[in-house]
């Protein structure tokens, strides 16, 4: 293996996910895959910069599903963190976790990393970190 090529979530409403990761964090569709007998579609989203993306995945009426206990957080660098989290605090999206330094961090990166929390609409977290 030699990369990584994208992280799929389910989403109960591909319409709303699609405002979410398109209007509110700015990425792209790079490509839509719908298998009609199988009742469900996939949509690859990312930046055109970045080769990983992350696979949406809508099972037509199927909203049985959980996250389980494993699921940790997808992480994005981010510019300007403040200025990001204001754009999607106009999205009307929830900031979880307010930009600040990372809570327990060594002394020499405790300065350096500024981190964030978000959730997309079907409560999956999102980690933006403030590039160096």
């Amino acid at each position: 293996p030699h990369a990584i090529l994208y992280t799929m979530v389910r989403v109960k409403d591909l319409d709303r996910s699609l405002r979410f990761y398109c209007d509110a964090l700015g990425m792209q569709e790079m490509r839509r895959e719908t298998f009609a007998d199988a009742k469900f579609t996939l949509v690859f989203v990312g930046y055109a910069n970045s080769s990983a993306l992350i696979e949406l995945t809508y099972n037509w009426g199927d909203n049985s599903y959980s996250h389980g206990t494993g699921y940790g957080h997808i992480a994005l660098e981010v510019q300007n963190i403040l200025q990001v989290c204001n754009h999607l605090s106009e999205f009307g999206i929830k900031i979880v976790r307010a930009p600040g330094p990372m809570k327990m961090a060594p002394d020499e990166t405790a300065e350096r990393e500024i981190i964030a929390f978000i959730e997309d609409p079907d409560g999956y977290k999102i980690e933006l970190i403030q590039a160096p």
